[in-house]
């Protein structure tokens, strides 16, 4: 890797580490305060430079403009259990001070032709340099587990297929976005009984831990 591509991408993976480390402390306080916990699990990635180049050739990004035209360099996944959890977090991330939110996309209301839903949203965040502060974008996508189960399938059947599925496969794909899709409209109908029964769980199971230990003493 050239140092040009190293000086281009740290900004980028330092703002994956930090914001991580931020949604993941989010997450512990909703734990700490034994409420619902909005965010499941949070990961993160930095383009590869095989990926932008290909974007850029894709569509005619010049080099001089790769940071103001591409702006999923640096991407961040949430994973809800809930539909109602995406759009809580949305405003979670609305809130914050440390990031502004320049672009949203709600693919779950308004779904993409193939089936794909997941909430979209782009922010510029500052990371501290020692050469100073810079701004740079950031794709956040929110989904449920299961949009994220059919978007990863998808994502690896467009690698197979180069983006041009057969009519079977793509028939195939629909359908099987729409049964996520129920699946999650499920879930929210008895959201109530599933937090409920999660939150007797885990007391529940720190009582018994606490139990089997007495028994050993």
């Amino acid at each position: 890797m050239s140092k040009e591509w190293i000086e281009l991408l740290e900004p980028y993976e330092q703002a994956v580490d930090e914001l991580k480390v931020k949604l993941r402390g989010i997450r512990k306080q909703f734990r700490e305060k034994n409420m619902h916990v909005p965010i499941e699990f949070v990961t993160g990635r930095v383009k590869s430079i095989d990926s932008i180049k290909n974007k850029m050739q894709l569509r005619g990004i010049p080099e001089s403009r790769i940071e103001d035209e591409m702006q999923d360099i640096a991407g961040l996944r949430i994973m809800c259990q809930f539909v109602e959890d995406i759009y809580e977090v949305v405003e979670l991330l609305r809130s914050r001070k440390d990031m502004k939110v320049l672009q949203e996309r709600d693919y779950i209301a308004n779904k993409k032709l193939s089936g794909y839903r997941s909430y979209h949203l782009i922010v510029s965040y500052p990371v501290q340099r020692i050469e100073g502060e810079k701004e740079v974008h950031v794709e956040i996508q929110i989904r449920t587990l299961a949009m994220n189960f059919w978007a990863t399938i998808e994502h690896s059947m467009n690698y197979k297929y180069h983006g041009e599925f057969p009519k079977e496969i793509n028939v195939r794909l629909a359908r099987a976005a729409e049964a996520a899709h129920q699946l999650d409209e499920e879930m929210s109908t008895i959201r109530e009984e599933i937090q409920e029964a999660q939150h007797l769980f885990s007391h529940g199971k720190g009582s018994w831990n606490e139990k089997k230990l007495e028994n050993k003493k």
